[in-house]
């Protein structure tokens, strides 16, 4: 997911360079959304792993 986040950050900042406005704010909402998401399922994993480590062992 964060692989897509930045790929959609190139994208944005290349059509920034080359003038296309419209596409750029899309690409970057895109990826914007994709790395905040990313970091939400990071953050929920990560709570899930350490409370099911603590009941494994």
């Amino acid at each position: 997911m964060l692989k897509w986040a930045l790929i959609f950050a190139v994208i944005a900042i290349v059509a920034g360079l080359l003038g296309f406005g419209g596409i750029a704010g899309a690409a970057a909402g895109i990826a914007k959304f994709l790395a905040v998401l990313a970091l939400i399922v990071f953050a929920v994993f990560l709570i899930l792993g350490f409370t099911v480590a603590k009941k494994v062992t």
